[in-house]
């Protein structure tokens, strides 16, 4: 195993607690990934619910491009579908993506109303748009995904891109682990922004977020 995979998880360890932690994924799933060169290193099936993104390293598993597990401690995620699409087709520009059901996000998710930026720190990353719908785990919604986040060379150049699975929650891609989770913390953070704007009567605001 090389130094680089080697360090990935342990890395990998502390940003899916971190995560959850801060709520930005809950005990009903969310999932990581990085791709280095043709290995993919996921997040196990369960992270959430059994383990509590208590994970140890060995519990991230090597996959091949295909998804095909090859070492680690658990079973592949049933969301491992969209990782292996985004990670094939956005390498080496893009080589991780984080996925999370963000307290904040899901509100939208759940309305299926998309998010506006209104914080400077996600200006970069323009309206957070939602995928035609399909279900869970399907390589439907992984073609779904990626067919929204094709066209946004221009902010996939600036280290990340994000939308909104419907009733499901975030998908980020980034450069790396990195700024895929930072990208995903400044997304539930504004998300929380927009609602919460709703009390103080900002109309600019409110009108933006297109919710009612």
């Amino acid at each position: 195993m090389s130094n680089q995979i080697t360090e990935m998880r342990e890395k990998m360890v502390e940003i899916g607690r971190t995560m959850y932690h801060r709520l930005l994924t809950d005990g009903a799933g969310g999932n990581i990934s990085a791709r280095i060169e043709d290995k993919i290193i996921m997040s196990p099936r369960y992270a959430g619910s059994k383990w509590h993104w208590q994970l140890r390293p060995e519990h991230y598993l090597i996959l091949d491009l295909e998804g095909n597990k090859l070492e680690g401690e658990g079973e592949v995620s049933r969301e491992y579908r969209v990782h292996i699409t985004l990670l094939n087709e956005f390498y080496p520009a893009c080589a991780s993506v984080v996925h999370g059901h963000a307290r904040n996000v899901l509100v939208f998710c759940a309305a299926q109303k998309p998010i506006p930026p209104v914080l400077y720190q996600t200006d970069k990353f323009g309206v957070i748009q939602h995928v035609r719908d399909a279900p869970a785990h399907s390589q439907e919604l992984a073609d779904n995904i990626a067919e929204v986040m094709r066209p946004q060379t221009e902010r996939i150049r600036k280290g990340a891109v994000a939308a909104m699975a419907p009733r499901h929650g975030l998908f980020v891609l980034g450069k790396d682990i990195e700024t895929a989770y930072d990208s995903a913390d400044r997304i539930e953070g504004n998300a929380y922004c927009v609602l919460m704007s709703k009390f103080l009567n900002m109309e600019a605001v409110g009108e933006a977020a297109v919710l009612g």
